[in-house]
């Protein structure tokens, strides 16, 4: 059944296909473009201008801001993989200008992960992306085919994905981070870095994004300050030294003046590596004080 839609002046009404499923319930936003076998659940919002190619579904409670396009089988607001999810009335908040090409599904949070899934605003997720429940995603993302993140991962903004690459739940991504494709991440990645798959069970950090920092602006004195954080702290020669991390993070932040990114970066780290457990600091946040099996 389609959905019911108040005529506003001066702005163009929903197109929606005649074999699409639109709940009367779901708010429809202005020029929007729903396509042949669309389903829209009761509590879906959908933003102005947002485009749903065909086979698209939409879904819980549901909330999405304007320019959004969803290609062919993408699958929103479905109900979270998690044993402990009982049904309970949670959320799935997206922002706007974001593309979810084919076979993307987003889930909503769970009553245990603070209820809510969250995605900023220009994203852009690839053919085959998985993002689970309580999920944050910043903006300006961008998750290469058949990326997989699992419960409760955080994103920061302009963070870059190749693909296949799954992540483990409770990981931090820091802001301009690259992630290599087919790289198995448990641990959180700091922000500004490469990590990429390597031998053994884990990533290793490769070097700095320059070609990512450097397309977003940085200058030149903020690319070697990270470039010298870098060789202190993760190059060969830093590792075989015998020096501990934590030395020369507390080393570096000792000196003045010292970059604002470098500090980040350093504050990062601290939080990941003092404070958090397993190399993730939000597994220190984490509500459940017993560990329960955790599906993605």
């Amino acid at each position: 059944m389609s959905g019911s839609v108040q005529p506003v002046p001066g702005l163009n009404q929903p197109s929606i296909h005649p074999a699409a499923m639109i709940d009367a319930r779901a708010q429809i936003g202005c020029d929007v473009e729903i396509g042949p076998y669309c389903v829209v659940g009761p509590h879906v919002v959908l933003g102005d201008g947002c485009v749903l190619h065909n086979h698209v579904t939409l879904a819980g409670h549901t909330t999405i801001g304007p320019g959004c396009s969803f290609f062919p089988n993408a699958i929103i607001g479905m109900a979270p993989q998690d044993l402990k999810h009982r049904g309970e009335e949670t959320y799935l908040e997206i922002g706007s200008g974001n593309i979810f090409r084919e076979q993307v599904t987003v889930h909503p949070g769970t009553s245990n992960g603070g209820s809510y899934t969250r995605i900023g605003d220009n994203n852009f997720f690839l053919v085959g992306v998985h993002i689970a429940h309580d999920c944050i995603v910043g903006d300006n993302c961008v998750l290469a085919n058949g990326v997989q993140l699992a419960g409760h991962v955080k994103l920061e903004s302009n963070v870059t994905f190749g693909g296949g690459t799954g992540v483990h739940h409770f990981v931090t991504i820091g802001t301009h981070a690259f992630v290599g494709g087919l790289s198995r991440i448990t641990q959180d990645v700091p922000p500004f870095m490469i990590a990429v798959a390597a031998r053994g069970p884990r990533s290793e950090i490769r070097m700095i994004n320059g070609v990512g920092i450097q397309r977003a602006g940085f200058s030149e004195e903020q690319i070697l300050a990270l470039k010298m954080a870098f060789l202190r702290l993760f190059s060969r020669r830093a590792r075989s030294s015998g020096v501990p991390i934590m030395e020369s993070i507390r080393q570096i932040l000792d000196e003045k003046p010292i970059d604002e990114n470098v500090k980040y970066l350093c504050d990062f780290l601290i939080r990941s590596y003092e404070h958090g457990r397993h190399g993730r600091y939000l597994e220190s946040l984490r509500n459940d004080a017993k560990k329960g099996k955790e599906d993605g």
